[in-house]
């Protein structure tokens, strides 16, 4: 490749396209690490470099950042940072940009917390198309809350000034320590299954982020995100954020903001109450006015049209429609008649009782048909009959009986065809034409043949 097609870079566009080319693939990432060289700029900009046992990396973290930092960075001290990779053109120096810096130990649950929000995320979880709208006229509010509380009595206020009318249910759980994650979700499966509210409020008022953990629990977050009413998240104050915000239906600011959002002001429904009755006020005088002109209208086009002569117009056109109604009639019961005259006529040889009677007769006819077909049948079947009789008597054993034979029989019922099948002393049956014997044997002689 000849020299005039290579790219020639300045030092200067070589560093901007460096720091561009970091910016853009790298983005945001999480660093654990030790502060060192730490300045604390009169501008209010930090800078400082991050290390471990083995590297370092220089760092830099401006004023409209660090005014969100909730401690005072200490030199030597182990921090956790998020922060977008960038280069100091001026030297060629790769930096981080801090954007959030934490306490190691607080900045590590912080990161545990960011992965489970972008687990839950991913879920889609908390995806804006899952958000179900607020009612508009709540008949029946559930608070979510501890009894004992500030939330409660800053909602309880809210609620009883903007709509006292309201019915409000408590669903009382802890709000912090230990068991407050499963009590809050057994009070929000408790309001799932009795039903009996249209907007559920869950949150507290403010405190430190480990008084407000509770609401950064999964399973919490979970059970707000499938529950079968709309749910409004209100916990701490307007800068605290927590997972059951992303999750609920709606996020208020503070506890007081969600009863504000639930309840409709009576005060402002009274003013546009006032507002629509006016203007419906206006708006029946107009037409009452309208009215008014109509009539007027309608009273002169009457004086000139006399009643009485519209009603001898109308009784004149009465009577000729009943004269051409009664000529109508007149012609058309005359031709029903023609034409009845002229059915009867073509009915008369297909009068039902001819018909009857030809009917009749070629049954009767069927009827000697039939009997004399089934008597000659019936001679047939006679005569087989007594066919079949005189073989069966010819090959019947009674007959032969008749003529003088026996049958003889031992013990088990069996025929004796040889005297080889008896013996001496053994009792046969023997069957004659009128009766049986009982014999015993006492001599056994064979035929020679």
């Amino acid at each position: 490749m000849s020299d005039s097609k290579q790219t020639i870079f300045t030092v200067s566009r070589l560093n901007s396209a460096v720091r561009i080319l970091l910016e853009q693939e790298m983005g945001l990432v999480w660093l654990v690490g030790e502060l060192s060289n730490l300045v604390l700029h009169s501008s209010g900009h930090w800078y400082f470099s991050l290390k471990d046992s083995a590297a370092q990396v220089r760092g830099a973290m401006f004023r409209g950042s660090n005014r969100r930092v909730s401690f005072r960075p200490q030199e030597g001290q182990q921090v956790l940072v998020q922060a977008r990779l960038s280069l100091y053109e001026p030297r060629g120096e790769y930096q981080l940009i801090i954007e959030t810096m934490r306490p190691a130990g607080e900045g590590q649950l912080q990161l545990q917390l960011e992965q489970l929000k972008q687990r839950l995320h991913a879920e889609g979880l908390f995806a804006s198309e899952r958000k179900r709208p607020l009612p508009q006229q709540p008949r029946q509010i559930g608070l979510i809350t501890s009894p004992t509380g500030a939330a409660i009595h800053d909602m309880l206020t809210v609620l009883k000034r903007r709509a006292p009318g309201i019915p409000i249910v408590l669903y009382p759980a802890q709000v912090q320590g230990a068991q407050a994650a499963e009590q809050l979700i057994a009070a929000l499966n408790l309001a799932n299954r009795r039903d009996e509210c249209d907007v559920l409020i869950i949150g507290r008022g403010g405190g430190a982020s480990e008084d407000l953990w509770c609401f950064n629990d999964e399973r919490l977050v979970r059970a707000i995100a499938s529950s079968l009413l709309p749910i409004i998240s209100a916990v701490g104050h307007e800068s605290d954020i927590t997972l059951s915000d992303f999750a609920a239906d709606v996020r208020a600011a503070t506890p007081s903001a969600a009863a504000e959002l639930v309840s409709p002001d009576q005060a402002s429904q009274r003013q546009r109450l006032q507002m629509l009755l006016m203007r419906l006020n206006r708006a029946s005088q107009h037409s009452l006015t309208a009215a008014s002109h109509r009539l007027t209208v309608v009273q002169k086009s009457l004086h000139h049209q006399h009643p009485e002569r519209r009603l001898q117009q109308q009784q004149q056109r009465l009577d000729e429609l009943q004269g051409r109604l009664r000529l109508a009639m007149q012609q058309r019961l005359s031709g029903s008649e023609r034409q009845l005259e002229r059915l009867a006529h073509r009915l008369q040889p297909h009068a039902p009782h001819l018909w009857l009677r030809e009917a009749r007769q070629r049954l009767q006819q069927y009827q000697q048909r039939l009997h004399q077909y089934w008597q000659q049948r019936l001679d047939q079947q006679r005569h087989r009959h007594g066919l079949l009789l005189t073989r069966l008597d010819a090959m019947s054993p009674l007959a032969t009986l008749a003529r003088g034979y026996s049958i003889t029989q031992n013990e088990q019922g069996q025929v004796l065809r040889s005297v080889n099948q008896a013996s001496t002393g053994q009792t046969l049956t023997t069957q004659l034409d009128d009766g049986e014997l009982r014999v015993q044997v006492t001599e056994i002689r064979t035929r020679n043949h």
